[in-house]
């Protein structure tokens, strides 16, 4: 199989968090645009870290636009979504209310070309927990590094257990690109990944969506 060239350029921090070890400066990896590129969104980090930053409509947001402007112009093979599937009884209108939002999140990513890809969740201990997320996210890293798939995994997740996914991906000479937000990274993925970027909230302003959920 034929190599692809890497490139390096420097770029100043312009965010507020620190990057590592690079004193007000880190390194991208700079590929061809035949690099392929598969996102990978922790769904449930993703909505929160999105709330923080009182980002509105997030049923209808622009998840492609992002997953876009994180390619940086590189070829996007897949668009993965994880997040547990809420079940409510019909007695539970709260977790209805819940559940008919989730499903029109879901119509908003199927149509913007996503695979949804769904754990559970789990009520425990007064609220909604979920399980099995992590791990489906793990061995899609995995089995889509073993069979060549893609060559940079980009990953919008603040959960460390993917720490030995990520750092077995590398081993297999794959890059992985950790997408975290400066408010609140993840410094343990931004460790073990080949690329961090920390996004702020005028990053993501021109991904909201200006019309109201139905």
């Amino acid at each position: 199989m034929k190599k692809r060239k890497k490139l390096l350029y420097f770029a100043k921090i312009t965010h507020s968090a620190p990057f590592w070890g690079h004193g007000g400066f880190f390194v991208i990896l700079c590929m061809p645009k035949n690099e392929r590129v598969a996102v990978f969104i922790d769904g449930s980090n993703l909505y929160h870290k999105l709330k923080e930053l009182r980002i509105p409509n997030t049923i209808n947001f622009s998840y492609a636009g992002l997953c876009k402007k994180l390619a940086r112009g590189r070829e996007i093979i897949s668009c993965r979504y994880y997040v547990g599937a809420i079940r409510a009884k019909n007695n539970d209108q709260k977790g209805q209310n819940l559940r008919a939002n989730q499903l029109r999140l879901f119509n908003n990513l199927t149509v913007q070309g996503f695979t949804i890809k769904k754990g559970n969740f789990l009520f425990n201990g007064g609220g909604y927990h979920e399980k099995g997320v992590d791990v489906k996210l793990a061995v899609d890293l995995l089995v889509g590094a073993y069979d060549n798939i893609w060559d940079t995994a980009i990953i919008i997740s603040s959960d460390s257990d993917l720490n030995p996914a990520i750092k077995k991906v590398k081993h297999l000479n794959k890059n992985v690109e950790y997408i975290g937000f400066s408010h609140n990274p993840c410094y343990s993925l931004q460790k073990v990944s080949s690329l961090s970027r920390l996004l702020i909230k005028e990053d993501l302003e021109e991904f909201i969506a200006t019309k109201l959920p139905l």
